[in-house]
């Protein structure tokens, strides 16, 4: 579900930002650029192939109308601003991302490219955005956080496992 959302709001911020060219001028290629703290493992060729997906049932198709820069951290979140840096330097129309540290590294490198924040912890705490009503600057995107759901989710989970008698939540703020 959450990679749904992810590709709805990407596709969504895209299409509402790219250029449209005009009838005598040659077509303008948008550019996406991707960046990832992980490798190229499954899960995220599995995201990246999705996006790639709806934009091509929206009539985006990689390489006529539409071109991607991938950048890999492979796991290494140091990598991150360099990654962003060379992201900003090829002069794409959106940066679309879904780490915390990557969202970091890109908002030190750029305030006027739009960054997409797929799945954020928090991004307020983390001063990645000035307040969830009015983010500011050039980032938008989703939060996983929602502590009003936490009681509902309980509920949830009390009913998908009856027995169930403790529950644990394991957090890390380096996301």
């Amino acid at each position: 579900m959450r990679g749904k959302i992810f590709i709805w709001l990407l596709t969504a911020f895209f299409l509402t930002t790219a250029s449209h060219a005009e009838a005598q001028q040659p077509k303008r290629i948008a550019r996406i650029g991707w960046l990832e703290i992980s490798s190229q493992n499954p899960e995220a060729m599995r995201m990246i192939e999705m996006f790639r997906k709806g934009l091509r049932d929206l009539g985006w198709v990689e390489g006529q109308n539409v071109a991607f820069e991938y950048r890999f951290a492979d796991g290494k979140a140091e990598r991150l601003p360099d990654l962003a840096a060379e992201l900003v330097r090829l002069k794409v129309d959106v940066i679309a991302t879904h780490s915390g540290a990557s969202v970091r590294a890109v908002k030190q490198t750029t305030s006027t490219i739009p960054i997409v924040m797929a799945v954020s912890g928090d991004p307020v705490a983390d001063g990645t955005v000035a307040s969830l009503a009015r983010p500011g600057g050039n980032i938008t995107g989703l939060t996983i956080l929602s502590p009003e759901l936490s009681g509902k989710r309980l509920e949830l989970l009390k009913e998908a496992v009856p027995g169930i008698a403790r529950v644990a939540v394991l957090w890390t703020e380096a996301s």
